[in-house]
């Protein structure tokens, strides 16, 4: 990752977690909470960032608040399918319904 200051900030009322690159909101994951359930639909980063690692950043974030709020995941989102089954400490939220 490069040395820029990135965050990651759970909008409830929209249903996402967006990717703030030095205060700029540059990349988001979509999701719909549905009862314990957060099903991811889509997540987009700005192509200015493309391999930096901040998609990652991104990804993991939301899935550490998923976590602290008890929630499952459904990833319907190719991005967040695909992060999750990289990284094994997130296969547990995966909700195998």
């Amino acid at each position: 990752m490069s040395d820029r200051q990135a965050s990651v900030r759970h909008d409830a009322a929209q249903q996402r977690y967006e990717l703030l690159v030095d205060g700029q909101p540059l990349g988001f994951a979509e999701y719909s909470e549905q009862g314990e359930r957060m099903v991811f639909t889509h997540t987009e980063v700005d192509p200015s960032l493309s391999g930096q690692g901040l998609g990652s950043v991104l990804a993991k974030g939301a899935l550490e608040d998923a976590r602290r709020r008890g929630k499952r995941v459904v990833p319907q989102c190719e991005f967040i399918a695909s992060y999750i089954e990289r990284h094994e400490q997130w296969q547990d939220l995966v909700d195998p319904a």
